[in-house]
């Protein structure tokens, strides 16, 4: 939302908006732009004449959205205004359950590198350029297609980029069928999709559009990231984990695609220094250990991460996770212990609930993930602690020179890394 605020803004609308809290950086970055956000939802937010632009997360009982209806307003979902800038620009969409973010950043760093300057939305800060939105005159746009809700539909790419396919958002998809349908149906709206090379992912490509597959099968992986080679090109790249390797790989797929040559593309990737809460280096404790936070949430991406985190050659790798919604964990808390249970300790933390209430889950917590750590753990330490404080405190007396610290979560856990940081 605050990517659109700050893109409207820059197209020559007057913005404004509100949410239930605003953080320091979305906070900053519009205030920048002169865009001033109001913490808290009001009536009074609302002003004369506006359209509304809402998410999924804000519903029709919204104190605004009811005050827009009443003053008869146009009210827009984000999918819609994200849909009418795609169809400003030819269009690069990036798709996939898990490495969104991280592709769509690596695009933009790449088009940015090669003198393309293109527009882009994306859902992290792209740490190059230090905000997750702008408008340019370059020739493409490059956004982050959402499949949590089926907003991707709303969009009309020029290329469409699919990293994977999970079935993780279990309130919009009944099935892995229900959620290939959808990515189906997305791919029918571009001229090029670019696909993980898997044939479950490939079948996905309806007639008449062209089909790019990639793939990384054997990177070289080590403490200071990765290789490999694509296209005939040797592609050295500054962050970890094979999975990042695949998401260069399609990132330099999709800058092919837009006419940018890969060799070029693949030079400028090098420095690439990775969006903002995906495997960011925080910082280092007064007792010498590292801090990253990672916003993964997802089975998949916490066994990911970690894997990364084992190529930096650390002593010891502690894991704090915090469960994000009471829906994913209930349906995932043995795949979750499995996943963090190739740390050295493991910490979970009790469910960070966005827009999920506790009493409709009963007996859903984040012990249920480090019941399952500690059934796939051998021994080592798994320590259920609820609350942030209380995980500070245990951090603050356990890490030790050398160990590298891993937040993991969708929800607030940065903060605790940060605070060990300050």
């Amino acid at each position: 939302m605050s990517g659109l605020a700050l893109v409207a803004h820059a197209l020559g609308a007057h913005v404004s908006g509100s949410d239930r809290a605003v953080g320091a950086a979305t906070e900053g970055r519009l205030r920048a732009a002169g865009i001033e956000p109001m913490a808290g939802h009001a009536a009074e937010n609302v002003p004369a004449g506006a359209e509304l632009v809402f998410s999924t997360a804000i519903g029709p009982d919204n104190a605004e959205r009811v005050a827009a209806r009443g003053q008869g307003l146009t009210e827009l979902h984000r999918a819609d205004l994200l849909g009418e800038l795609t169809r400003l620009k030819p269009t690069i969409a990036v798709a996939g359950t898990h490495g969104k973010t991280t592709t769509s950043s690596m695009i933009v760093h790449a088009l940015r590198g090669c003198g393309a300057d293109p527009s882009y939305l994306v859902g992290g800060e792209v740490r190059s350029t230090g905000t997750n939105a702008a408008w340019s005159d370059g020739e493409w746009l490059v956004v982050e297609a959402d499949e949590s809700d089926r907003s991707l539909l709303e969009l009309t790419p020029r290329v469409a980029v699919l990293t994977n396919a999970e079935l993780d958002h279990h309130t919009t998809y009944a099935s892995q069928r229900d959620v290939d349908a959808t990515f189906r149906a997305f791919l029918t709206l571009t001229d090029v999709a670019v696909v993980w090379d898997r044939p479950a992912l490939l079948g996905l490509v309806p007639a008449g559009v062209e089909a790019v597959a990639f793939d990384v099968p054997s990177p070289e992986l080590g403490p200071s990231g990765s290789a490999f080679e694509f296209d005939g090109v040797r592609v050295e790249l500054p962050v970890p984990g094979a999975h990042n390797a695949r998401n260069a790989a399609a990132a330099l797929a999709a800058c092919r695609a837009a006419g940018v040559r890969v060799q070029d593309a693949a030079r400028a990737l090098a420095d690439f220094s990775g969006a903002g809460r995906r495997f960011e280096r925080v910082g280092t404790t007064p007792g010498g250990a590292e801090v990253i936070d990672d916003y993964a949430h997802h089975p998949t991406e916490v066994r990911a991460t970690l894997e990364a985190a084992r190529t930096l050659g650390r002593r010891r790798v502690v894991a704090v996770f915090q469960p994000h919604l009471f829906s994913r964990t209930r349906r995932h808390a043995v795949e979750f212990g499995a996943a963090l249970a190739l740390a050295d300790v493991v910490i979970v933390t009790d469910v960070y609930p966005a827009r999920e209430r506790a009493e409709d889950h009963p007996g859903v917590t984040g012990r249920l993930v480090a019941a399952s750590a500690a059934d796939h753990a051998g021994g080592r330490l798994v320590v259920w602690l609820p609350s942030a404080d209380q995980v500070e405190r245990f951090l603050r007396g356990a890490l030790r020179d050398g160990d590298l610290v891993l937040t993991l979560g969708a929800g607030d856990i940065d903060g605790v890394g940060r605070r060990l940081v300050a």
